[in-house]
């Protein structure tokens, strides 16, 4: 008698690009069956004609502080990200890491997570470490510096360095090339916030993918829509594609909405920013007590900088147009680039992937089912050189989401950013059910993934 069935279910088969009815079985955490079952099930789920995934890999959000000793859940994002069909995902991105590697993985060692996480070391993280101005370029000793601290999170799991450009001004290109380059032995992906948008995206696009040419290392440009969606998304793909065909291993990501969110502390709000998106003050939306929901103007702008550089804003400055250009595109996965403080944000870390299925399939018809599962599983799998994760074959490890095609949609809106989505049925972790009906059942099933268990080793 198998563990669990899931009978009924409508399944991708990516490489024939069809969708087929079948069951499935899945025995001590792996899926151990896919056809016609004529046996029995500990536990028996009729999917009822709803689509069966496997369970979406976000390649780009940003994991919680886990602050030990507090009471109640320590989970912020990944909980969202698991009600959402999100059973694998990639934190550590935008040169950012909140806890050190050792120290996330060691807590999900011991006590469980609601997704499986993998971490970037954040090149961002370790140049304060060392106590780097963020707007002055690195010198030589303190590029061998970084290199120690990135080697140290290798050694602990990490599997690349992310970069967060626009967020430390002062990175040179030769610094990102020179502190990769150190740790050529490593095989490692690179993946990076590029140095700035609007008009300056394309040349940003473009140092990324001459990092890659030059390190020979995998490059994945961060939420391409935040980069180039303000009238230069068909070049900045055009790009992308001359340096795929060309051999350049460079891919993208994007998030499915027109509006970015970061801290209203950083650079990315130095002045001038307004005149390259071509926005004012008002497309500032603030997120966080005492300003939550307001719309900025010039001297709240200002006064929240100086007093609050720590909050969440979100700005409305992108074109939806070329954002659905983007995720349109061969080169670029659904990613979720979520970011939570205290449960305050941008809709995308709860909303992205039904966001996609409901209205950019099922509304809008801009993607087909099958391309948007594509971009939301076995890309994202085969990127990260997860051999045992995105598609619903035996021997692939149980983590499946199963959705109603016809009624799954986000709810998270910019006022109440982490309202969970509907249409999903079932999340399942590992072979076991993690959220039933939209109500988290275990939140407890994820595993950290560290380098050492990727494809790179086998």
């Amino acid at each position: 008698m198998t563990d669990l069935v899931i009978k009924n279910g409508r399944v991708v088969d990516f490489e024939s690009g069809t969708i087929r009815v079948c069951d499935i079985c899945i025995e001590d955490g792996k899926i151990s069956f896919v056809g016609k079952w004529h046996g029995e099930g500990k536990k028996i789920i009729d999917a009822k004609g709803n689509i069966v995934s496997s369970g979406f890999i976000d390649i780009h959000m940003h994991e919680e502080v886990i602050e030990k000793g507090i009471s109640g859940d320590v989970y912020d994002i990944a909980n969202y990200m698991l009600l959402m069909g999100v059973t694998t995902c990639v934190g550590g991105n935008c040169g950012d890491n909140y806890m050190k590697v050792k120290d996330f993985f060691e807590y999900i060692d011991k006590n469980g997570s609601p997704v499986n996480y993998l971490l970037y070391s954040g090149h961002n993280t370790i140049r304060e470490k060392i106590g780097i101005n963020r707007y002055k370029s690195a010198t030589k000793s303190e590029i061998y510096k970084m290199a120690k601290y990135l080697k140290e999170d290798f050694d602990n799991g990490a599997i690349g360095i992310s970069f967060g450009i626009e967020y430390s001004p002062g990175v040179t290109k030769e610094e990102i090339v020179n502190v990769t380059n150190i740790l050529n032995d490593y095989d490692i992906i690179l993946a990076a916030h590029y140095r700035k948008d609007a008009i300056y995206g394309l040349e940003s696009v473009k140092e990324l993918i001459d990092i890659s040419n030059v390190t020979k290392k995998p490059m994945q440009i961060s939420h391409l829509g935040s980069c180039s969606a303000f009238g230069y998304m068909r070049e900045a793909l055009a790009e992308i594609e001359r340096a795929v065909k060309s051999g350049i291993n460079v891919k993208a990501d994007c998030y499915p909405y027109a509006a970015f969110s970061t801290k209203i502390g950083t650079s990315v709000f130095d002045e001038g920013c307004f005149e390259n998106w071509g926005k004012s003050y008002q497309d500032i939306l603030l997120t966080e007590s005492p300003y939550k929901g307001v719309r900025c103007t010039k001297e709240l702008f200002y006064e929240v900088r100086k007093r609050y550089p720590e909050m969440i804003v979100v700005a409305f400055v992108m074109n939806e147009d070329e954002v659905v250009e983007a995720l349109k595109s061969p080169y670029v996965f659904v990613a979720s680039d979520g970011l939570y403080r205290k449960g305050q944000g941008h809709p995308r870390g709860a909303g992205t992937f039904p966001r996609i299925l409901g209205k950019y399939v099922r509304e809008d018809r801009s993607l087909t089912l099958i391309d948007a599962l594509n971009k939301m599983t076995k890309l994202p799998a085969e990127r990260l050189k997860l051999k045992n994760k995105g598609q619903i074959k035996e021997g692939m490890d149980g983590d499946i989401v199963i959705f109603n095609p016809d009624t799954i949609i986000d709810c998270a809106t910019f006022v109440e950013p982490t309202l969970p989505p509907k249409g999903i049925e079932y999340v399942i972790v590992g072979g076991e059910i993690a959220v039933k009906g939209n109500k988290i059942i275990n939140n407890r099933l994820g595993k950290s993934i560290r380098r050492k268990e990727l494809d790179i080793y086998r």
